[in-house]
C-alpha cells in the first residue's frame, strides 16, 4: 500500500503535463489545429533528435547554462550579501536599502538597448542582465529573513555563550534558510525567463540564438522545441532548489520525516 501511494504522489506532478502533450499531438494530427501554426509534437521530437545528433543541441545547452549559472552566482552573491549586510547592520540598512529599491523598480529587461551600447552582445551583456535579475530576489528574501528570526532564539544564543560569529552561523543563518531559499527559487525563474530574452534579441550562440535562427527559416519545430528546453531547464532548477530545501532544512518541521510507526 506504501509503496503504491509512493509511486501515485511520484506520478502525480507529470500528469497535467502529459495530458498536454497527449492533447496537442490528438489535435495537429487530427487537424484541429494547423500544423503551420503549431507543429506536431512527433516533429518536435524529431527535430530535438536531429538537432541532438548534429551536436547544435548540446552546445547550445551549454552555453545558456554557463551564462544563467555565472550571472546567478555573481547576482545571487551580491543579495545575499547585501541582504545580509543591511539585515544585521541598521548603518548599511540606512545606506544602501532606499538606493537597491529604487534600482529594483527599474525593468531589468528594459535595460537591454542600453547593455547592448555598453557591452555589445558577447557573454557579458547577458550575464550582466541575468545577475541584475536575479540579484533583488535574493537580496529582499535575505532581509526579510534575518529580519525575521525570533528575538528569543537570538537572546538565548546570546545566553548560552555563543560569539557573534557562532550566533550568525547557527542561530540566524538557520533562521533564515527558509527565506533566503524561497527567494532562491523565485530567481531561478528570473534567471531563465531574462536570459531567454536576452538571447533572442542579442546573441550569437545558445539556445535563443538556435531558436530565432530557426525562426528566419520559418522551422517551427525548432522554435517550439527550444522553448521546451527552456521549460525543462527551470523544471531542473527547481527541482535542484527544492533538493537543497529538503538537505538543508531538515530540522524545519514541513521537511522533516515523518517518524515510522512501531512495529508490533
Amino acid at each position: 500500500m506504501n509503496r503504491g501511494l509512493r509511486l501515485y504522489e511520484a506520478m502525480l506532478p507529470f500528469l497535467i503535463p502529459l495530458l498536454i502533450l497527449a492533447i496537442w499531438q490528438v489535435s495537429t494530427s487530427t487537424g484541429l489545429v494547423s500544423t503551420r501554426t503549431l507543429p506536431s509534437l512527433l516533429d518536435v521530437v524529431r527535430a530535438g533528435v536531429r538537432l541532438t545528433l548534429d551536436g547544435t543541441l548540446l552546445e547550445a545547452i551549454g552555453v545558456s547554462t554557463m551564462r544563467a549559472a555565472t550571472g546567478m552566482l555573481i547576482g545571487g552573491g551580491i543579495g545575499f550579501v547585501l541582504g545580509l549586510l543591511n539585515g544585521v547592520l541598521g548603518v548599511a540598512d540606512k545606506l544602501t536599502d532606499s538606493t537597491l529599491q529604487m534600482l529594483r523598480n527599474i525593468p531589468h529587461l528594459a535595460m537591454i538597448p542600453l547593455v547592448i551600447v555598453w557591452f555589445g552582445i558577447g557573454e557579458t551583456a547577458k550575464i550582466f542582465l541575468v545577475a541584475l535579475g536575479v540579484m533583488f530576489p535574493i537580496y529582499l528574501n535575505t532581509l526579510h529573513g534575518i529580519r525575521s528570526v525570533d528575538p528569543g532564539l537570538i537572546e538565548m544564543g546570546r545566553v548560552y555563550g555563543l560569539s557573534r560569529w557562532q550566533l550568525y552561523r547557527r542561530v540566524i543563518l538557520p533562521g533564515a534558510m527558509p527565506s533566503i531559499l524561497v527567494g532562491l527559487r523565485f530567481a531561478l525563474g528570473i534567471m531563465w525567463l531574462t536570459l531567454i530574452v536576452s538571447e533572442t534579441i542579442a546573441a550569437d550562440r545558445g539556445i535563443g540564438y538556435m531558436a530565432m535562427n530557426a525562426r528566419e527559416f520559418f522551422q517551427l519545430d525548432v522554435v517550439v522545441f527550444a522553448i521546451l528546453i527552456y521549460a525543462l531547464l527551470g523544471k531542473l532548477s527547481d527541482m535542484m532548489a527544492k533538493w537543497l530545501e529538503r538537505r538543508w532544512l531538515r530540522w524545519h518541521p514541513h521537511f522533516a520525516k515523518p517518524a515510522s510507526p512501531p512495529k508490533a
